[in-house]
């Protein structure tokens, strides 16, 4: 199993392991796709298609073709209302922006861009599609966000949020990357497009401030005046990030008592510290890149990042350093559930299937209605829209929540309200999330939780995917009776692309990764560190097994 920890983790970005940026922005404009290379192809996974220019897996072609794809989908949905675009920082977001405009502009659609064309996170744009879709039937909105999340300095993202504003789902996305990989196919003949200068002025791109709106409306989900009004110590690392741009407008407005201990912007990402695995990755949730929070954590009350799309947090607390996200998911819920008093009875919580189980104790201890999915933040949307799901939260550290009076806020998840609500915690309670989550603990008991990788190959990962309940014939796990055999996730009954087996005071997951040769275990014990190991060795095993009888061994 993979859980080496490289000896660069939680140290100084070393000079040798910076980008080259601009060969890697030459690279994503003279690397052509070849689509009959699967690593090559559009692909669209849980959050858009994803890779680096170097290994012609993010270039020009590919975003020439997602935009007309894009153009072609909106046409024939009907959807003919504003795009809202932003961008992120890493070095591939740029170009990516300046040939997606060129081609929105040929098709005729009409598109926001930032106001001084920087930089735009995640929710902030699905927080625009819904307050201007808000009271519409025609006319309706939807966006792009050019951002690979937390990923690795040479890699570039591009995602689609129709209308609803959330990430799209397989409907769409089928539909954008398979019409995509065609037009490539096709040399890129299909592509409208027009010179950037001219897109710009062509009257379909209008400069737009999403700070301001955005910023002003962060008071209608967050109680900010008990913030100001107890002076909670806030710091705040944007990790480089697109939310730079949005900390100090929102201290300034709110009267808050807040420093950013980095406003940094570099495409090489040299001032992060190095991940576990020796990369440089701008993960929020990995103690080893927030090592410098962490160390500074004496200094506030609260602290907190965003990864470079912000739709990521991790919540830096004095008494125990970085939350393990899904902790502070967990106090999060009980949180606003004991501090929302519009929010009615009805309302549920939504977590996907990898997420800790002290979320099911938190939630039952509330007498409310859990939903669990697949991993995925799409399969959230219509309850946030409909306002029966209150808080939904996924295990990497995203999460989103409703407005105080029980509203839709954003659909996509949103990093700068997740960090804003630690600090109303700490404001109202007197006490940090961590110390939160320690008396919560003692309540519904206190889990250890850890993901790692098997190795795993293309027939053995295929065998995963597919698996069944029915193959898992073992009736004990880390010496408990099972209690649960899924293939499909209990909340929609939607396939997890993998098994779930559980017992009372334990549980582990097992899915293929789609990018390595390996399978992601996770694993979960609320009796302690070598019930987690039992567990997690015993999960090896089932699998294996499950290789073994589909002839993949």
């Amino acid at each position: 199993m993979s859980s080496a920890i490289s000896p660069l983790a939680g140290k100084q970005v070393e000079p040798s392991q910076l980008i080259n940026t601009p060969r890697l922005v030459t690279d994503y404009f003279v690397l052509k796709p070849d689509v009959n290379i699967p690593a090559q192809r559009v692909a669209f996974g849980t959050s858009g298609h994803r890779g680096s220019a170097f290994d012609a897996a993010f270039n020009e072609a590919h975003i020439l073709a997602i935009s007309q794809a894009i153009c072609e989908h909106r046409k024939a949905a009907g959807v003919d209302g504003p795009l809202f675009i932003g961008k992120d920082t890493h070095a591939l977001s740029e170009p990516a922006f300046a040939s997606a405009i060129e081609v929105f502009a040929a098709n005729g659609v009409d598109v926001r861009v930032d106001a001084d064309l920087a930089w735009t996170p995640t929710p902030v744009i699905s927080h625009a599609i819904l307050c201007w879709n808000r009271g519409r039937d025609s006319g309706l909105a939807d966006g792009v966000v050019i951002t690979p999340s937390h990923n690795p300095p040479e890699d570039g993202g591009f995602k689609y949020n129709p209308p609803h504003g959330g990430p799209a789902g397989a409907d769409i996305t089928d539909l954008i990357q398979n019409r995509a990989n065609d037009i490539i196919r096709g040399g890129l003949a299909d592509v409208r497009r027009m010179p950037f200068a001219r897109a710009m002025a062509s009257g379909h791109v209008q400069r737009h401030d999403y700070v301001t709106p955005y910023v002003a409306d962060l008071g209608a989900i967050i109680d900010l005046e008990a913030v100001r009004n107890a002076g909670v110590r806030i710091g705040v690392d944007p990790l480089g990030g697109a939310a730079v741009r949005y900390w100090g407008p929102i201290f300034e407005r709110y009267g808050l008592n807040g420093t950013v201990t980095n406003d940094a912007v570099d495409p090489t990402f040299r001032f992060m510290t190095v991940d576990h695995d020796g990369k440089v990755r701008m993960d929020c949730s990995s103690p080893w890149a927030m090592a410098r929070l962490i160390d500074l954590r004496e200094r506030f009350d609260v602290a907190f990042a965003n990864d470079t799309d912000a739709d990521r947090h991790g919540i830096v607390a004095p008494s125990v350093g970085l939350l393990n996200p899904n902790h502070y998911l967990t106090v999060a819920i009980a949180w606003l559930f004991a501090n929302r008093p519009q929010w009615g009875a009805h309302v549920g919580v939504g977590k996907t299937v990898v997420s800790s189980s002290a979320i099911d104790r938190a939630v039952a201890r509330l007498g409310r209605r859990l939903v669990e999915t697949p991993v995925g933040f799409k399969w959230f949307v219509d309850g946030l829209i409909d306002g029966s799901l209150g808080f939904v939260g996924e295990e990497s550290a995203g999460a989103s929540f409703l407005r105080r009076d029980g509203g839709v806020w954003a659909t996509d998840k949103d990093g700068l309200i997740a960090g804003l609500l630690a600090a109303e915690m700490t404001a109202r309670s007197g006490k940090d999330p961590g110390e939160l989550y320690r008396d919560l603990t003692r309540e519904i008991g206190e889990p250890v939780y850890a993901r790692i990788d098997a190795p795993a190959n293309a027939a053995q990962k295929a065998v995963l995917k597919a698996i069944t309940p029915e193959q898992i014939t073992r009736d004990t796990l880390g010496g408990e009776p099972v209690t649960a055999r899924l293939s499909r996730a209990p909340g929609n009954n939607e396939a997890i692309g993998g098994v779930k087996v559980t017992t009372e005071n334990g549980w582990f997951a097992a899915r293929p990764s789609g990018t390595e040769d390996v399978y992601k275990i996770y694993a979960e014990s609320f009796l302690g560190e070598d019930h987690l190991k039992q567990i997690q060795a015993e999960a090896q095993d089932i699998v294996s097994a499950c290789f073994k009888a589909g002839g993949a061994a």
